[in-house]
């Protein structure tokens, strides 16, 4: 199923939900919105018709075995992105059922995945508070 929300708004939330963790920040990086934790470490990617893939995409790195099964599984909606996918990064296309929830959940294993421990520990207080 495609999705009915424009571009702008998927980026929106996106952006509403990385912008909640502790210490990321947005910039353009190769003139894509990405995502930072402190300023450094890369949080994900938001790429529109990247080399002319024709749809918008998230692109986050993944622990361990995670990009396999997930491109495994649903090869219609994740990818190994180029230049970061050998490292383990996997790419969600937003244009099909993008799910905010889905989306909070990868975003989170990402952070978890770079973030200082310090930080993955603030973010699970945040977490812990919310729910």
């Amino acid at each position: 199923m495609t999705v009915s929300m424009t571009n702008d708004e998927l980026l929106d939330m996106v952006r509403q939900i990385a912008l909640a963790m502790p210490e990321v920040s947005e910039r353009l990086s190769h003139g894509a919105p990405s995502f930072f934790i402190r300023e450094k470490k890369t949080l994900c990617n938001v790429h529109n018709d990247h080399h002319g893939a024709g749809w918008l995409a998230l692109w986050v790195p993944a622990p361990q075995g995670v990009q396999d099964e997930l491109v495994r599984l649903e090869p219609d909606r994740f990818f190994v992105p180029p230049y970061v996918g050998p490292r383990g990064w996997v790419g969600l296309r937003l244009d099909i059922e993008p799910d905010p929830d889905e989306i909070k959940d990868m975003l989170v294993e990402a952070y978890r995945t770079v973030a200082p421990k310090t930080l993955v520990r603030a973010l699970d207080d945040q977490l812990a508070n919310h729910t």
